[in-house]
């Protein structure tokens, strides 16, 4: 009451500031990150608290509202921020990155049902409810060695959606197929693992043939016979082959293993896959991307068209690779034509301002991948490039082949192909769209040529 006995002065919050020095009209000064050393070991605890209610789902947009719980484990608490400054200073990160990853451990750690124990993949992947990046989240977790991944693959649940409408035995002799395809086979018979990609293109191509018998009434694969795959098989094409394909390596796995008695389809020829000839690309194509005004397009387009080189190698180019004005590729030395070191070099140029802090030493990075060193996805070349790289590697491939007449062992010394695989492109010289004046050879002197001298 006496402090008020006058009344009170009110101001509004945030409109005065202390002088600091500084000159109206100058842009103030983003302070530096404190470089800090190496954060202090720690080890978490071997234990886990078990939980009442292990099913319940947190509600997160509460905890914005109401605050998150502290810490409680207040040295895991102090290494993992030590361990995030050093990590952003180390990767180039700025401050808000920085800072949306110290806010999102610091309440992944409040939400701990276990204090100090390594923090789990699937609670860490809840907190992009409250805006965090989940995925920096886990790569700093896993690079601490304080993360505890337990994700269930994404194979797995799609397997088991695939096979959920078939009978029960069935789904269970799948169920050993999947697992010794997964995980591979350390007894007799041996096997190795096969990839994400093999195992869901057998499972699709097999997926017909299984779900014909379940409505036939079989209700097991021993009881399969011969008659019965011939029956469900179609009569030729690619169709035949890859039903054919899958069905053989699910029963030759089976009966290895013992599963069934019998392989049904040993005896069926269900023929080859039919290939595609490979075609040029239009000259309207090549032209926009080539003169494209995103240094990103116009690099990846100007060196795949120049030297062919498959989504692999674009993904995988380092910047050591590319100097002198040469590209320094599988023990080759490849020299740069002017048209991609200008565009190369509008890129790097373009890269460096873009992301002036970043570590990555690849050639092609992206808004992602500029915060750490890993490689950009095949989904990120074929959206920059506007067509899939094996496009245009097929049109440059096609290019030489006319131009060296037919030359098998110059592509197979250019471009790396087997010699099957360039047969495949000289057998398509007789094909009527690559001759007279649609051919690849005088499309490209009339578009190259000027550069290429």
């Amino acid at each position: 009451m006496e402090a008020n006995r006058h009344g009170q002065q009110l101001f509004i919050a945030n409109l005065r500031h202390a002088s600091s020095g500084q000159r109206r009209g100058t842009r103030r000064r983003r302070p530096e990150q404190p470089v800090v050393g190496p954060a202090p070991a720690f080890t978490p605890v071997a234990h886990r608290q078990l939980t009442l209610f292990p099913a319940m789902a947190r509600d997160l947009q509460r905890g914005r509202i109401h605050g998150f719980p502290a810490p409680a484990d207040l040295a895991m608490a102090a290494f993992l921020d030590e361990f995030v400054v050093d990590y952003a200073g180390k990767h180039g990160w700025g401050m808000t990155a920085t800072k949306s990853v110290r806010r999102g451990l610091s309440v992944a750690l409040g939400l701990q049902e276990t204090p100090g124990a390594p923090l789990c993949a699937t609670d860490i992947l809840e907190l992009p409810q409250i805006g965090t990046n989940a995925l920096r989240l886990l790569e700093v977790c896993d690079a601490a060695g304080v993360l505890e991944d337990n994700r269930q693959p994404a194979v797995d649940k799609w397997f088991n959606t695939a096979i959920a409408g078939l009978p029960e035995q069935m789904q269970q002799e799948l169920g050993r197929w999947y697992a010794v395809m997964t995980k591979g086979s350390s007894t007799p018979p041996r096997s190795k693992p096969r990839s994400e990609q093999t195992i869901r293109l057998y499972t699709r191509w097999s997926l017909p043939a299984l779900h014909a018998w379940a409505a036939g009434g079989h209700t097991t694969l021993r009881e399969i016979t011969t008659e019965d795959v011939r029956e469900v098989l179609p009569g030729s094409g690619n169709a035949r082959s890859t039903m054919g394909q899958g069905l053989r390596c699910l029963f030759r796995l089976l009966k290895a293993h013992r599963v069934t008695f019998s392989n049904p389809i040993a005896f069926i020829r269900t023929g080859t896959h039919e290939t595609r000839p490979p075609m040029p690309l239009t000259d309207s194509a090549l032209r926009q991307a080539f003169s494209s005004q995103d240094p990103a397009r116009a690099a990846l387009i100007a060196i795949s068209t120049f030297h062919g080189l498959r989504s692999g190698q674009l993904r995988k180019l380092q910047l050591t690779d590319i100097r002198d004005g040469r590209l320094h590729l599988d023990e080759r030395v490849i020299p740069l034509p002017q048209p991609v070191r200008e565009r190369l070099t509008a890129w790097l140029a373009y890269r460096e301002q873009r992301w002036p802090l970043t570590t990555n030493p690849h050639v092609f990075i992206s808004r992602r991948t500029a915060l750490n060193t890993s490689t950009v996805g095949v989904q990120w070349i074929t959206t920059s490039m506007g067509m899939t790289a094996q496009k245009a590697r097929e049109d440059r491939i096609l290019h030489e082949l006319h131009a060296s007449r037919g030359d098998v062992r110059r592509l197979c010394d250019m471009f790396g192909l087997s010699i099957a695989g360039a047969s495949r492109y000289s057998a398509i010289l007789a094909h009527p769209d690559l001759q007279n004046g649609s051919d690849p050879g005088s499309r490209f002197q009339k578009v190259t040529a000027r550069n290429l001298a």
